[in-house]
């Protein structure tokens, strides 16, 4: 058996996977433990008047879905980050007025500044 640790959502854990053989069944997977997390990287600090919106990973900045300069809700989407051909929302992490720091279009790595809610 390999034992991995994996890491969702900020929370780490153990996992065990059986190796299998040619034609060996497959036995039931142990259950997964909640292993001890290991200290989260430090969140960039937010500038000034606002918090950051980071690329949670890789993508194209497909479109806006409010302008520049909106007041949003938390939790509104306010961008479409496509990735692996799938459009994916990106949010608000908290309410207030949205400044934009790419452009639709651009290609972003994970954690590139894409706005500030503030």
């Amino acid at each position: 058996m390999r034992k991995f640790v994996i890491t969702i959502e900020g929370k780490s854990y153990e996992v065990g996977v059986e190796e299998v053989t040619d034609g060996a069944p497959v036995q039931a997977a142990p259950a997964v433990s909640a292993a001890p997390a290991a200290a989260p990287a430090a969140a960039p600090a937010a500038p000034a008047g606002g918090e950051k919106v980071l690329s949670p990973f890789p993508g194209l900045i497909k479109k806006f879905l409010v302008g520049e300069g909106d007041t949003v809700k938390k939790d509104q989407p306010i961008l479409v980050l496509e990735a692996m051909k799938m459009d994916n929302d990106i949010t608000a992490p908290v309410a207030g007025k949205v400044s934009f720091k790419t452009a639709v279009g651009n290609n972003v790595e994970t954690n590139t500044l894409l706005a500030v809610i503030g």
